[in-house]
């Protein structure tokens, strides 16, 4: 059995891989060790009084208490009453800033009619809308929803107009001179050509949703991860309040990881390939014949 030699290109391919791995190697322990070590410091200043323990417990004291609130569903009981404002209106803010997105990327007369309005109420601060809202709504769970849904509605408002003033005109003529029109012109040039700009500004959206829904539930709930925060600072129990902010911290690595995901999804072409990847491109050039 003979064995072929490897030629140059598959030389660099295989030290290019090993290099790689090395990298992805090196990046997983330094992120696991920077946290633990974080931890372990945390846990031996609060035991030996370096900090004060009541103010800043140790991670152990805050894990059991973590464990504890969770058997009892106490914990559960708050995260629901979260996502049950946040996802309602996460979707909602998003359908309506990506289609108003959308009629203004494509309309002078809405740009010139909305954009000095829109431009204002996007530096307006979204948690201060909501005495309005509780004005009109009450005190149910409608201002809640909304107060997210506002937030949400002008990121992806204004990160859909940039896509969609980035597709070449030229595309979008080519399409109107074909017939391409109203949903039509939706499906098959604005929604591909303004998708990387619209996940961005999903992306952002959901981090500002998770603030804005915690800061509401301070002031205008009796449930949920940010009246476990707030109701915790208030009764002296930091170890509580501190699962809060853990749990909250968790619930937005989640949700941003998951559009992530999807954006991986929808756009393979677009999203960052890990390391590994690399070397087999190479190995596509070095395999190509020259012209």
């Amino acid at each position: 059995m003979s064995i072929r030699p490897q030629t140059g290109g598959e030389e660099a391919v295989h030290r290019a891989v090993r290099g790689a791995r090395r990298d992805a190697a090196r990046a997983a322990v330094l992120g696991l060790a920077v946290p633990l070590l974080l931890l372990s410091g945390w846990e031996a200043a609060a035991r030996t009084g370096v900090v004060d323990a009541l103010l800043f417990p140790p991670p152990s004291r805050i894990a059991a208490q973590l464990a504890a609130m969770t058997a009892d569903g106490e914990l559960g009981g708050h995260l629901a009453a979260t996502l049950g404002r946040l996802l309602p209106g996460y979707v909602l803010g998003a359908l309506a800033g990506a289609l108003t997105g959308f009629a203004m990327g494509v309309s002078v007369t809405l740009r010139a009619a909305l954009g000095p309005l829109f431009a204002a109420l996007y530096c307006l601060p979204k948690i201060a809308t909501l005495p309005l809202l509780l004005l009109v709504f009450g005190l149910g769970e409608t201002p809640k929803v909304l107060a997210v849904a506002i937030t949400v509605f002008f990121v992806t408002q204004i990160n859909t107009l940039a896509g969609v003033r980035r597709i070449d005109t030229r595309v979008l003529e080519t399409a109107r001179s074909y017939g391409a029109s109203g949903p039509r012109l939706l499906r098959f040039v604005l929604l591909p050509g303004a998708a990387p700009a619209i996940l961005t500004g999903l992306r952002t959206a959901v981090g500002l949703a998770v603030v804005v829904v915690v800061a509401v539930e301070f002031v205008a709930s009796d449930n949920g991860l940010g009246f476990l925060i707030w109701n915790s600072w208030t009764l002296f129990r930091p170890d509580r309040m501190y699962v809060g902010l853990v749990t909250v911290a968790v619930l937005g690595a989640v949700l941003s990881a998951a559009l992530a995901v999807a954006e991986r999804w929808l756009l393979p072409w677009q999203a960052a390939r890990p390391p590994l990847f690399a070397p087999w491109r190479t190995l596509l050039r070095a395999r190509t014949p020259r012209s």
